[in-house]
């Protein structure tokens, strides 16, 4: 078996048998094109022919090329691809030892995640008002996402069906793993208000469709249109930082922590599958905590 039928082999894997998403599964595909194209350049054709100091080489060529070398965060993306396309191959009989378990990735800095305050996301959601069909559906969109955590392709993967009796809505994850998330008051209005005056609108503009955000076509709304609306609604809102889709998550769950929402609770509303993930922004509350004692107490400085 050639490198190149081993890597298709692996991508099958993850999607079919391991289910998982297509995003995901297109990452993996650039990182095994990265790896696979590598190795032909070094004439190497078979599994067997890859060795540690190859890997450790690879991962060497990719941070220091002289065209866009990777950042040490992209890097220990790449790196975790080819060591779970190692460990298939051992899995599956390809190769007797896993030449990729022993190189390990660069040790990253902890990165806090980006939010914004409480009054920057009331801002940006009123960035949003108005009564034109657009506006009414990226105010359900915005509105949804502050209120669930969802990722966008969470969001913009959803049917009418996954609201379910108006304050409940069930998200599909990474993984297809679904979790039922509660809407807020705030995001009930909006999506009702959506549903009943834009939704049928866009609807007739396009094929049939249970998605529940539609662009104007009335196909279902893209990540990259929702992105759009949001950076849209940034620059409207004047809020004089960065916002990305991902920016609602984080303040959803920087918010609830400092509300004392405890944090496995926010693990599962946020769908993360370590805790460990989901107490990285405890140190945002606690940053947070630590600047307004700083300025605020008199004998804090």
């Amino acid at each position: 078996m050639t490198v190149e039928a081993a890597a298709d082999s692996y991508l099958r894997h993850v999607s079919i048998e391991r289910g998982l998403s297509a995003n995901t599964v297109a990452a993996y595909r650039r990182d095994l094109g990265l790896y696979t194209q590598w190795l032909a350049e070094q004439q190497v054709t078979a599994p067997a022919e890859i060795t540690t100091p190859m890997i450790s080489e690879f991962t060497l060529h990719l941070g220091s090329r002289a065209e866009s070398p990777l950042t040490s965060s992209s890097l220990a993306r790449v790196l975790s691809t080819v060591r779970g396309f190692h460990r298939f191959l051992l899995d599956e009989g390809i190769v007797e030892r896993d030449v990729a378990h022993e190189v390990k990735p660069p040790k990253l800095a902890s990165r806090l995640p980006k939010a914004i305050s409480v009054d920057q996301v009331s801002a940006l959601l009123a960035a949003t008002d108005g009564d034109s069909i657009a506006s009414l559906r990226d105010k359900a969109l915005l509105e949804l996402l502050y209120a669930t955590g969802a990722r966008v392709s969470e969001a913009v993967n959803l049917n009418v069906d996954d609201v379910i009796d108006d304050d409940i809505v069930r998200l599909t994850g990474k993984g297809s793993k679904q979790r039922i998330v509660p809407l807020g008051s705030y995001a009930r209005a909006a999506i009702d208000t959506y549903l009943v005056r834009a939704r049928p609108t866009l609807s007739l503009k396009g094929r049939a469709t249970p998605a529940l955000f539609l662009g104007m076509r009335g196909a279902r709304l893209s990540r990259q249109n929702a992105w759009l609306i949001i950076r849209a609604a940034a620059e409207r809102a004047q809020l004089g930082v960065e916002v990305s889709p991902h920016t609602l998550r984080h303040s959803f769950a920087t918010h609830l922590l400092a509300g004392g929402a405890d944090v496995r609770v926010v693990q599962e509303l946020l769908g993360h599958s370590s805790v460990a993930t989901t107490q990285i922004y405890t140190l945002v509350t606690a940053d947070t905590l630590r600047d307004v004692y700083t300025s605020a107490h008199p004998r804090a400085r």
